[in-house]
């Protein structure tokens, strides 16, 4: 087959939906299929097109102010661009309902007779109060749009319920997988609390802060947080942790290898927000056998799983604290959970996603 998959940014950016995209293309391009990758890119001004991993990626110019948005640029030739592109094509498979780069994408694809499969990676909102705003719209616009799809895939059962409630679409669930390796690491804890990803107030860093000085003071760990990753409330979360008492750093992205090293030491694994779709971290966490604390109600995705914690951020911190103590004594008395690898996810995609029912 002749896929082409649409995502508003592509390796060697960093992020969820980057991760997905390059982890089932290079894939796909291993089964034989042909693959090409049209992503936004805000650095450029022109069209550029490289080879990566045997996967044609066409990066298109965007403007993305604070990562978000990822707006196209020369949108008329956009437009003649891809309803050329995709003429020869099998399946167009577009990423991320809250990029304006996807969705103008699928308003172009749409009109044409190539099967369209959108992976929403929807949160329900927008994650400040503009966007929430804005989101009253847009959601408008994702209703009218989907109605030219043919299948819509989530990564978790929670979106699932997301995208019917709101969009009144039926979903087919297929999870994300992590590196075949991966399930070969051994977790050997060390004395820290890990956060990897973006740096936004919405992701309750703070709180997994307060959680690591709460054991520590009650209970005698002498952990120290360590946080990876970039974003606006960077600077502020550094105040935030300086008044705190504890030991941190906090340290930019890092390759993925060395990550995954970092990982694997970590006591616990913590991803605190109230509004995700189906982070990888957490998947990678499980894998490795890290324990996890994750928070309602998208971390019910993760209901079942072994050495993993799901907390409502309501609680009060004494509760939490005290879960979390048990988590980290039980732990090493539980199996790691059994995660799907890329492999396997990507057969998924082919069977159920792209090929067409007879």
């Amino acid at each position: 087959m002749r896929i082409i998959h649409v995502a508003p940014r592509y390796h060697p950016h960093i992020g969820g939906v980057e991760y997905v995209v390059k982890s089932v293309a290079e894939r796909l391009v291993k089964m034989g299929h042909t693959v090409t990758v049209i992503a936004g890119e805000p650095s450029i001004g022109k069209l550029r097109e490289e080879e990566i991993n045997g996967v044609e990626v066409i990066r298109w110019p965007t403007w993305s102010p604070g990562d978000s948005y990822h707006i196209p640029r020369q949108r008329n030739k956009l437009r003649e661009f891809l309803t050329d592109l995709v003429k020869d094509a099998d399946v167009v498979h577009v990423h991320n309902v809250h990029a304006i780069f996807s969705m103008y994408a699928l308003e172009i694809v749409k009109n044409t007779s190539v099967r369209i499969v959108m992976t929403p990676y929807y949160h329900g909102t927008g994650h400040t109060v503009a966007r929430r705003i804005l989101w009253s719209y847009w959601r408008s616009y994702i209703r009218r749009l989907l109605n030219a799809v043919d299948v819509v895939h989530t990564v978790s059962r929670l979106e699932a319920n997301l995208v019917k409630r709101d969009f009144a679409h039926d979903a087919i669930v297929i999870e994300n997988g992590v590196e075949e390796d991966i399930r070969n690491v051994e977790w050997k804890p060390e004395d820290y609390v890990m956060y990897s990803g973006r740096i936004e107030k919405y992701k309750n860093m703070h709180l997994l802060a307060e959680i690591v000085k709460a054991l520590n003071e009650e209970y005698g760990l002498n952990l120290r947080l360590r946080v990876f990753g970039n974003g606006p409330y960077r600077g502020r979360l550094a105040k935030i942790l300086e008044r705190m008492n504890i030991v941190f750093e906090i340290n930019d992205f890092m390759p993925f290898e060395e990550y995954v090293h970092a990982l694997s030491h970590a006591i616990i694994f913590g991803l605190l927000s109230r509004m995700e779709s189906y982070p990888q971290s957490i998947n990678e966490a499980n894998a490795i056998g890290v324990p996890v604390i994750v928070a309602k109600p998208w971390g019910l995705n993760f209901e079942g799983r072994t050495r993993t914690l799901i907390i409502d951020t309501r609680w009060d911190l004494k509760i939490i604290t005290e879960k979390v103590y048990e988590l980290v004594k039980k732990a090493p008395t539980e199996e790691s959970s059994k995660v799907p690898t890329w492999t396997e996810v990507t057969n998924g995609y082919i069977n159920k996603l792209y090929a067409e029912k007879q």
